[in-house]
């Protein structure tokens, strides 16, 4: 309780104080305190906690984030709250760290997803203190979730071939290998127009997360296969890709995903999933030398750390590496 009074007090200070005084009148109201035992009255601060999350998720709009995001943003919040039970500006670290440690064993989730909880929160908790709302973030203290680096499976060569050869519909072909070589991702694809895909230079504008605009390149396999595809087609939607009956409307990323669930099923390849694809590119440029910044810059990644862990090194070519460079 002598905790949340001297926050509190502290809280109220800050437009008036700079740094200093704020360190000093901290020490002051916890040395004064030390003697005395505080017991809460009946008596309870408004609770702001609402409006302030409110004010979060807003300036996380305003900063690019996608209404996904922000609705995960809310989610994980609002469990925050219901497991805490106490006013943003009176949580501790202690309170975080039993909230963690007690949501991670009822729903039995991974250390990543665990990891993922604490960065929200972290976010949360940062903004509050550059905002002068509170003192200082209680998720300093709590540090990132370790977690086991597990190298994920791309596909073979063999497997793309595969998948070529078994497509019965000039949509799915010209769909695989548009993701296979440009290594976009789902969402992105399936919001692209025909007027979008620039033939001559083999390249088109793509959407990324955060409405982040960026281009992307097809090779002139996929360019053969698009042309043939869009040639085919009588419908006049302007979607790139559409639905293989009538009205023959745009294609959303659930039926990307169990179509080439079904091709897999029926071709005998386990895990068929067009963010494979991506990361199948991202492995295979690494693998033959593209400098990392400028796949990152390919796959619209912010941060350089999200390609690497895209990026599967053959071990056969480390053994070659070594034998080139060291031995």
């Amino acid at each position: 309780m002598k905790e949340e009074i001297v926050s509190e007090v502290v809280q109220q200070m800050l437009p008036f104080l700079d740094n200093f005084g704020v360190k000093k009148l901290q020490e002051v109201l916890e040395h004064t305190l030390f003697y005395y035992e505080v017991t809460a009255s009946e008596i309870e601060q408004e609770d702001d906690s609402e409006s302030l999350i409110k004010a979060f998720l807003s300036a996380k709009r305003i900063e690019g984030c996608s209404e996904k995001t922000l609705k995960y943003y809310q989610t994980t919040i609002d469990a925050m709250r219901s497991g805490i039970r106490k006013s943003l500006r009176r949580i501790t670290t202690e309170d975080l760290r039993n909230y963690l440690t007690t949501y991670q064993e009822r729903k039995n989730l991974s250390r990543v997803t665990v990891d993922n909880v604490r960065r929200i929160l972290s976010s949360l908790f940062a903004w509050l203190e550059d905002e002068d709302y509170i003192l200082k973030s209680p998720v300093r203290r709590i540090h990132k979730v370790k977690t086991a680096t597990s190298i994920k499976e791309t596909y073979t060569d063999e497997s793309l071939e595969l998948m070529r050869d078994g497509c019965t519909e000039l949509r799915d072909l010209a769909m695989i290998d548009m993701l296979a070589s440009t290594g976009m991702r789902v969402g992105e694809m399936v919001l692209l127009n025909r007027e979008d895909i620039n033939f001559t230079d083999r390249e088109c504008v793509v959407f990324g997360k955060g409405d982040k605009e960026r281009v992307v390149y097809f090779d002139a396999r996929t360019k053969i296969h698009l042309q043939n595809y869009l040639e085919s087609r009588s419908d006049s939607c302007p979607a790139l890709f559409v639905s293989l009956r009538a009205p023959h409307e745009r294609l959303n990323i659930g039926g990307v995903e169990v179509r080439l669930r079904e091709l897999g099923q029926k071709l005998g390849i386990q895990k068929v999933h067009p963010h494979k694809f991506r990361r199948t590119l991202a492995t295979m440029a690494i693998d033959k030398g593209m400098p990392i910044e400028q796949l990152q810059r390919l796959l619209g990644h912010s941060k350089i750390d999200t390609t690497l862990q895209y990026a599967m090194v053959k071990q056969s070519n480390v053994k070659l590496a070594h034998k080139k460079y060291i031995g």
